[in-house]
């Protein structure tokens, strides 16, 4: 019997620095480090994943799905995805994984997948196993690494932080329905064309009878009228100094510099939350 061991990256920090970790910790494993291609994702994402390949000595290896979004979005008569139709994150992430290490499985093979949930994330679950030779491992939660570990190291390691982040608090596709109304509005000022694109999926999915709009009680036409725009910077802006007044001083790192992710301030009924697969 052989062993695998599979690390997914998503694009984001978090499983960047689990990659950082692992090379580092545990230099005689031979780790295979996947991406899982929407053919969606920001430009930003494949910047970053190309400087991560230089930190980590090895290729990335892409998943693509041998059909993409536009392919499925006509599967489900052009409704569009949602917190409670994942239907992206099944057909665009999970399936070519699962067809990935299929044959290992099936063949009697041991296969260790990583994922990167920190030890402060005790609402989160990993993907569930459901083959007794696939074991998913959480070392961020066995060794005790919260977000400001994963800030650490991505600083120490020289890789940073992912472009995006000066604007947008999560990686995976362009127009990720779990993004906030203020990422939105950020993603037509940083990459207009692309938000065209996400009207247009939208208007097509409504004319088609689909009772979801990529954000919640609104449409992105809606959304997108100056005086609306304005109301969700206000927004935003009075979120945002209200949970910095909330941060306490950590005793044991004064000097740590107080890091406010944009998920620390989501609202309920603005669909908050990530995809374990794509998010992270």
């Amino acid at each position: 019997m052989s062993e695998h061991h599979v690390l997914g990256l998503s694009g984001g920090k978090d499983s960047a620095a689990l990659a950082i970790f692992m090379r580092q910790k545990y230099p005689h494993l031979n780790i295979r480090y996947f991406f899982t291609d929407t053919g969606k994702e920001l430009p930003e994402v494949y910047d970053f994943l190309a400087k991560l390949e230089g930190f980590l000595g090895k290729k990335i290896e892409r998943l693509n799905s041998q059909r993409d979004f536009d392919f499925w979005l006509r599967e489900y008569g052009n409704f569009l995805p949602s917190p409670k139709t994942r239907w992206c994150t099944r057909q665009l992430k999970l399936l070519p994984f699962k067809n990935w290490i299929r044959p290992w499985l099936e063949r009697g093979d041991k296969v260790y997948s990583y994922v990167a949930i920190r030890a402060d994330e005790d609402h989160r679950e990993g993907l569930i196993s459901q083959h007794e030779n696939l074991e998913v491992k959480l070392p961020f939660r066995e060794h005790g690494i919260d977000k400001p570990g994963v800030y650490d190291l991505l600083d120490a390691s020289g890789v940073g932080m992912p472009k995006y982040y000066e604007w947008r608090s999560r990686s995976g596709c362009t127009f990720c329905f779990y993004q906030q109304k203020i990422e939105w509005a950020r993603l037509r000022e940083r990459h207009p064309d692309e938000f065209e694109k996400a009207k247009a999926y939208e208007k097509t999915a409504l004319e088609s009878g689909s009772p979801f709009t990529w954000t919640q009680g609104e449409s992105l036409d809606e959304l997108e009228q100056p005086e609306r725009l304005a109301e969700i910077q206000a927004d935003f802006e009075i979120r945002k100094q209200r949970e910095y007044a909330r941060i306490r001083v950590n005793p044991l790192r004064p000097q740590a510099v107080q890091v406010i992710d944009i998920d620390d301030l989501y609202l309920e009924e603005e669909g908050g939350g990530a995809c374990s697969i794509c998010h992270k």
